[in-house]
This record gives structure tokens, sequence and C-alpha cells, in this order.
């Protein structure tokens, strides 16, 4: 007996050793591969720290330090996620918090994403814009540091969380309404004040992100062309953008101007107005759109209940001639004619003239 108990705590100990000797083996392989991935990133690569509020936690991090950070990120700290790469919430030091797009590979057009988003942003500070804090680029790895935005996407905030939490964020109707202004100045900002002038392409609702304090910033500029000559535009052989914001000439032409973006943030401003996104399932199924249907729904002026978000309902009475302006920016910005809609310095004039206290 007292050799059988013997012989179990030896085959006992002979496990627990071997298990111990496996998991420092793997541990050790992990590491490993990530000292790879860090040199293989670090070999040929550079950092570049622009300015932003956080560029002094930045500064203080090594680029071996920083991607050393990015090794441990996990799918729970994925933000966001799309055809151009993935975007992570990090930490540097205490307080600093970043949103790092990581750039996929492989292609050249994937390659000219990361190039138009710097040669986009690179200069760029505006309230209404994400402040790019710095990039990495490597043969392998291309990194682009943003602030953090703390409130996420307006397409989160209107379509994921419920009533009560939008209520309890305080998105009703005066909330909107300086959403909706924060996009008119910054895409006036890139259309009129920039030079060259930006057309970002890509407005809608999930690139309009929040800041602390509920103002609106657009962001990704992976689409974003560069126009050096007034009136310019840009002519592609592939439709690039998110249907249902994009321009009607668009599919005809592939030629991208600025009045694209007008169009697109005629649809947006339907979507703060109707809470329904473009691309909403109703409307998928009975082959429509949500510009024809909030024509169709609007048609008698008397009825604005017929298209306004439920959400707003209670508030209408109050907002009643404010809603009807902000329609009819809307529908000027939405005209089929590109030549008859505003310009963005125009739109901006026309939604600000509709006017609200402050929130």
């Amino acid at each position: 007996m007292a050799s059988l108990v013997a012989l179990y705590v030896t085959i006992c100990s002979v496990l627990f050793i071997a298990s111990k000797m496996l998991i420092s083996f793997l541990l050790y392989k992990r590491w490993a591969r990530k000292k790879r991935i860090i040199d293989n990133s670090l070999a040929g690569g550079k950092m570049v720290i622009l300015g932003c509020n956080n560029n002094k936690a930045l500064q203080s991090v090594s680029p071996k330090s920083f991607l050393g950070m990015l090794t441990g990120l996990s799918s729970k700290d994925v933000i966001g996620a799309g055809g151009y790469g993935t975007v992570y919430r990090l930490r540097v030091g205490d307080s600093c918090w970043l949103a790092v797009k990581r750039l996929n590979r492989g292609s050249a057009e994937m390659e000219r994403g990361f190039e138009r988003e710097l040669e986009a942003m690179a200069d760029i500070k505006h309230r209404n814009i994400v402040p790019l804090c710095g990039y990495y680029a490597a043969p392998h790895l291309n990194l682009l540091i943003y602030e953090l935005m703390p409130n996420g996407s307006l397409d989160a905030l209107l379509h994921l969380q419920q009533q009560q939490q939008q209520q309890q964020l305080g998105l009703g109707w005066e909330r909107r309404y300086r959403i909706a202004l924060g996009v008119a100045r910054g895409l006036s900002y890139l259309h009129h004040d920039c030079i060259p002038a930006v057309i970002h392409r890509d407005i809608k609702s999930s690139n309009i992100l929040l800041d602390h304090r509920m103002e609106a910033r657009l962001s990704d500029f992976g689409l974003a062309t560069l126009i050096t000559k007034p009136g310019g535009s840009h002519v592609t052989t592939l439709v690039a953008g998110t249907f249902g914001y994009l321009a009607p000439e668009y599919f005809d032409t592939g030629r991208a101007t600025t009045k694209g973006d007008v169009y697109s943030y005629g649809v947006l401003l339907l979507e703060l107005l109707t809470g329904k996104r473009p691309t909403d399932e109703s409307f998928l199924e009975n082959g429509t759109r949500l510009v024809t249907w909030v024509k169709e729904a609007t048609e008698d002026k008397r009825h604005l209940d017929r298209a306004v978000d439920q959400a707003l309902l209670p508030l209408l009475p109050a907002h009643d001639h404010q809603l009807r302006l902000v329609f009819s920016v809307a529908d000027k910005c939405l005209d089929s004619d590109p030549a008859n809609r505003p310009t963005m310095a125009q739109g901006l004039a026309g939604a600000a003239a509709c006017g609200t206290r402050q929130v």
C-alpha cells in the first residue's frame, strides 16, 4: 500500500513539474513572438508625434514601448473596425487615452488610404475634427494615433443605445442640433478654409465622433481627397463611400466633389431628425431610401410628426418651427442637381440661421 501511495505521489509530482515546464515554454513562445513582432515593426520604421492634447504623454514613450503596449491589447480593446483596419483604445500613462488605428496592408489602395489620411490630417486643427496625435510607419505596419473621443460615435448613440440612455446623455433635439452645427462647421472648414481643400467622401453617422462635451468631431479620412483647384473634383473608377449617403451623380460619373459631401450632410440631417439609418431594413424591404421616404412623409407639411423621430415627438410643440427649418436645409442639400445644392459654407449659414438656445 505504501509503495502505491509513493508511486501516486511521484506521478503527480512529475505531471506537476511537466505542466509547469509546458506553461513556461508556452509563455516564452508568446514572449518571443511579441518580441519578434516588435523587432520586425521597428525595422525601418519611424514614429512621429504631432501637436495635440496628449503629445507630452506620447513623447515620453519610446516607439518600442508603444508597440509593446499595442501587442498587449485584445479584442476587448477594439472600438471600431472596417475595410481599412482596426481601431483600438489604448491608455498611455495614468490619464492619456488614445484611439490607435492599425491599417491593413496588402494592396496599393490600402497603402493609399494611409497616405490620404496623413495628407488630409497632418496640418488640420479644428474644434470639430478629431485631432491626429501622431503616426507610426514601417514596412510591415502602419498606425494612426488619434485622441480618443469618450462618447463614441453618433451612429451608436442614435441607433444602438436605448431611449432612456439617450435621454441621460441629453440627446434631445437641442443636442442633435448642436451636433448638426458642429458637422457643418467641420465640413465648411475642410471645403473653404483648408489649402488645398479637402473632400471627405465618407460623411456618415459612424464617422461623427463625440468628445467629452458631446461636440461633434469628423473622423476617418481614409477616402479623403485634396483638391488644388476651386470647384475641382476627383474621378475614380471604383465607387467608394457608404451606400445611402452617396450623392446620385457619383454613381453615374465617379466624380467626387464638395457637393457630394453636401449631399451626405443632408442625409445626416435627416438621420438626426428621423432617428433612422439610411440603410434601415424597412427601406430596403420596400425598395425605397431615407431621402424619398422623408419627402413622401412630409409632403403634407401639416403632419411633420410622420417623419420625426419618436423620441423627439414630446418636444415637437416647442421646436416645431425649428425642425421645419432644418428639414428645409436638408432638402436643399439633397437636391438631385449638384449645381443647385448650397456650398457647405451656405449650408452652415442655413443651419445656424435655424437658431437654438445653448445646451
